[in-house]
């Protein structure tokens, strides 16, 4: 009696920590939006996760077998769980990492801002240059072409005489 209500405890935590592991999962997803392909890989990756958890537990437990009051207390701990802790403990961890993901961001910003001003005016120097380049090749340009026309006219005038 006494190893079946231990097995029955470890039941309860294994839901709890089943739904902890998967209320991190959805702070990740919070804090760090991205694509369904991912998500189903994330869920994909827990739920072999978790079997592999309640087969290890039931392994060494119960030698293999199933007990109906072990799955019973998993979902008792997941429920539990799922109503007093999880919906304080996901909103208010992912909106504190969103706002230490939002401070990194900006002190980043802050200290690549040497780096961004001297991209621009070293940008603008050279599109200046640029434009400079390409007045000059476009005068140089010119001044082949009309020597071009002028040395061809010569040799036609040279020919014909």
């Amino acid at each position: 009696m006494v190893s079946e209500n231990v097995f029955l405890m470890h039941s309860l935590f294994m839901g709890v920590f089943i739904t902890f592991v998967y209320d991190l999962l959805r702070i990740f997803r919070r804090v760090v939006p991205h694509a369904r392909l991912f998500v189903s890989v994330e869920d994909l990756a827990f739920w072999v996760y978790c079997g592999a958890e309640v087969f290890l537990l039931m392994y060494r437990e119960s030698n293999g077998t199933l007990r109906w009051f072990a799955v019973l207390g998993a979902l008792t701990g997941m429920f539990f769980y799922k109503k007093i802790v999880s919906p304080l403990f996901v909103k208010y961890t992912s909106l504190l990492l969103g706002k230490v993901l939002e401070l990194l961001k900006r002190i980043l910003k802050w200290l690549c801002r040497p780096f961004c001003f001297a991209g621009r005016k070293t940008g603008n120097a050279v599109h200046r240059a640029g434009g400079r380049i390409r007045r000059r090749l476009k005068k140089i340009r010119r001044g082949i072409r009309f020597r071009l026309t002028y040395f061809l006219k010569l040799f036609k005038m040279n020919l014909k005489a």
